[in-house]
């Protein structure tokens, strides 16, 4: 009754493949003991834990353990050493944990990781940012803490209002790294990617730091940097959560410009107020905004690290900001032991 219930169709047939293979690696040994060690039985307790759902991997751990007994009480094909039955059972027990966390999820064999990468996929998705005029270019790098494949830094952008001449964009650094920042960021990303363009500019942020309440997540805060350009004019708004300062490339002048707008963190103070910095984007100007990866460094002035990014920054301006953004990244970056982003935004130049 019990394996009527819990043994399903789908695994019965991986099940009867696996059992014949625990017993070839019981019988192998026979034939050359060399090439076919007792310690061959983990292949079908791995392949195992991975396509078999708890009550039919039970079963093959069951059957495996009745081959290595009765080789123990026989001595034939081999011996059974103390050796190969500790290694059979401490892989058995670190397959079965896996498979129970699998289990848990409702997933089979390597669809857990699939799931990630498309979910991964789907959050850089999200930061693709909307076909620009031809006077307007975009640049956009994302970054990981350690190379990993999840970053708790995103983008999320629009481009509709007024007639598709206001593009609006926002970088959130949501707090932690890795994973666990980046399932977080996951979930930001798509809340945050149907707020944005939908809300007047300045509604954006209050209703991003509303729903990071609402989540109740023990470590949910996060920062944001948000602007608001109009395409025609170069007219731009910057809005800011607790993030370090956007900067501004005045090209009649040849310099950057800090531009730093009052804001607390999302998901920190219930009800909180934004207040943003305005200017203008001219011909030649640009926009560049960045995480705290770019430019935090432990010991070290924040300001310092600003200094170093846009002196690293103006070195472009030879190239004409070509592929700018992955350039500051590579040669600027504070830590890379934390999630980096930048974002570079420029107008291009009168060419007449």
């Amino acid at each position: 009754m019990w394996a009527r219930h819990t043994l399903l169709p789908s695994d019965r047939f991986v099940l009867v493949v696996l059992l014949s293979l625990v017993t070839a690696c019981a019988l192998l040994p026979a034939a050359d003991a060399g090439w076919f060690p007792v310690t061959a039985l983990v292949i079908p307790v791995v392949v195992g834990g991975l396509l078999l759902r708890m009550p039919s991997l039970f079963l093959l751990y069951a059957a495996t353990a009745g081959v290595l007994l009765a080789q123990d009480r026989t001595g034939w094909p081999v011996d059974v050493t103390p050796g190969a039955v500790i290694v059979i059972t401490v892989v058995a027990v670190i397959v079965m944990f896996v498979a129970r966390i699998r289990t848990r999820l409702g997933l089979q064999a390597t669809r857990g990781e699939s799931m990630l990468f498309d979910l991964r996929d789907r959050l850089r998705a999200h930061g693709v940012v909307p076909q620009l005029p031809p006077q307007w270019q975009s640049h956009v790098v994302l970054r990981p803490a350690g190379g990993q494949a999840f970053s708790g830094d995103f983008v999320v952008a629009t481009r509709g209002r007024r007639g598709g001449r206001m593009l609006e964009i926002a970088l959130v650094d949501v707090s932690g790294k890795g994973l666990d920042a980046g399932t977080r960021a996951l979930l930001l990303s798509g809340a945050f990617g149907g707020l944005i363009g939908s809300l007047p500019p300045r509604g954006f942020l209050p209703a991003a730091n509303d729903y990071l309440l609402r989540q109740g997540w023990p470590e949910g805060f996060a920062t944001a940097v948000h602007i608001a350009v109009d395409l025609e004019t170069g007219a731009y708004e910057l809005l800011s959560a607790g993030h370090p300062p956007g900067a501004h490339w005045v090209a009649n002048s040849g310099r950057w410009e800090i531009r730093e707008a009052e804001g607390p963190l999302l998901g920190v103070i219930p009800g909180a107020e934004f207040e943003g910095v305005s200017g203008v984007l001219g011909p030649g100007d640009a926009l560049l905004l960045f995480t705290d990866g770019m430019v935090e460094v432990p010991g070290q002035d924040i300001s310092v690290g600003i200094d170093r990014l846009l002196g690293e920054a103006e070195k472009l301006v030879a190239d004409d900001f070509a592929d700018g953004a992955r350039r500051i990244v590579d040669s600027a970056s504070g830590n890379v032991a934390d999630d980096r982003a930048v974002i570079l935004l420029r107008r291009i130049g009168n060419t007449g």
